[in-house]
């Protein structure tokens, strides 16, 4: 809990092997949203 106040971002690794910066608070096999332009965390998508 509390991760969403601060902007603190791990690593993660794409299907597509690209590497992004995501909240602490995505886990491994959710579905994200990526800003392609700059290659940005934009949201987590509900299914």
């Amino acid at each position: 809990k509390g991760d969403t106040a601060t902007n603190t971002l791990k690593p993660a690794k794409l299907e597509t092997g690209v590497e992004v910066r995501v909240p602490l608070f995505i886990n491994e096999g959710e579905i994200i949203e990526i800003d392609t332009r700059d290659g940005s965390y934009l949201n987590r998508v509900k299914a």
